[in-house]
């Protein structure tokens, strides 16, 4: 009966341990809110809260499979009780970029902003898939 038991066990553990985790194979895209240019007036780093509906990232920045997606962004409104409004922005993401999604504020005062894309810089070890020739 034990052996029963240790063998079930055994053929369990690689299913169990599969379960959850994403894997991205030679080709994926990134996204942050970390600020990238710190010389440009009023821009602030952004929150990612969710894509497409979805939330809580096991990795940062953020790896996502390319194409299009709904990327909801929050940002810091410094003396604004309850911070400032939600975003949503869409973007394409190109494979092997990372995207450094900030907010841009009208003034330093103000909370109103808007999504931008601050910076993209490809990613060291990704690969872009090609078509067999």
């Amino acid at each position: 009966m034990r052996k029963i038991g240790i063998a079930l066990t055994a053929a369990l553990l690689p299913l169990l341990a599969g379960t959850g985790c994403a894997t991205y194979g030679p080709t994926w895209s990134e996204i942050s809110g970390t600020r990238y240019n710190v010389t440009i007036m009023n821009r602030r780093p952004t929150a990612v809260q969710t894509v497409d509906g979805n939330s809580a990232y096991p990795s940062y920045p953020i790896k996502l499979d390319p194409g299009a997606h709904a990327i909801r962004l929050a940002a810091p409104a410094p003396g604004w009780p309850g911070g400032s409004v939600v975003h949503t922005m869409d973007l394409t993401l190109q494979p092997c970029m990372r995207y450094y999604l900030n907010a841009q504020f009208e003034n330093p005062t103000s909370p109103d902003w808007r999504p931008v894309v601050d910076y993209v810089e490809p990613i060291a070890g990704c690969k872009t898939l090609t078509a067999a020739k």
